[in-house]
């Protein structure tokens, strides 16, 4: 009643090249396969990061070295910290700790923090999505749980940032003693 198409699948290269796996589709089945194909790639497709003139936009990173290794040095966001480290002393386990890491931009453009991880999931940070005008400042909030840690703990947070380098590494540390019972 309908036609096939036949021998749609896989292969293996073997001494006779016969098929190893072959796939019978009756002909209705084919539009279905390619709608199936066309949704799974509009639902899995990016968002267009262009401006309205087709154009890539380059609002959130201002990288003054070009390929030619000429820079603009001038012109870009610096990142300078009160501190890089702060350590928290004796925690008991179980506590919660947070340090306020106040940081300035000194630079001459503003400031993207794009990203901030923690080393793992006990510590946590917090940092201004908005961009950090030239001589503005703000803070990283780092929150330590020391749940399920003992001893000498020293954990860091990683920035990404639109600054030269783009990465900046924040560190805390601190001894957690077991809570008493």
């Amino acid at each position: 009643m309908y036609s096939t198409i036949e021998n749609i699948g896989y292969f293996c290269a073997t001494k006779n090249s016969n098929p190893v796996y072959s796939i019978k589709m009756k002909a209705y089945h084919y539009p279905i396969a390619v709608a199936l194909l066309l949704a799974m790639n509009v639902l899995t497709s990016c968002k267009s990061k262009t401006e309205s003139n087709g154009q890539v936009s380059t609002d959130l990173v201002n990288n003054p070295v070009s390929a030619s290794g000429t820079s603009d040095e001038e012109n870009v966001a610096l990142v300078e910290f009160e501190s890089e480290t702060h350590d928290f002393g004796k925690i008991t386990e179980g506590e919660k700790v947070s340090y306020a890491f106040k940081f300035k931009n000194s630079g001459k453009a503003d400031l993207i923090i794009s990203d901030a991880k923690g080393s793992c999931g006990c510590t946590v940070p917090q940092w201004p999505k908005n961009p950090i005008a030239p001589g503005g400042s703000g803070v990283i909030d780092v929150t330590f749980d020391s749940r399920g840690k003992s001893g000498m703990q020293n954990k860091t947070v990683t920035l990404i940032t639109n600054a030269i380098p783009n990465t900046k590494v924040l560190t805390v540390s601190g001894e957690v003693t077991a809570a008493a019972h």
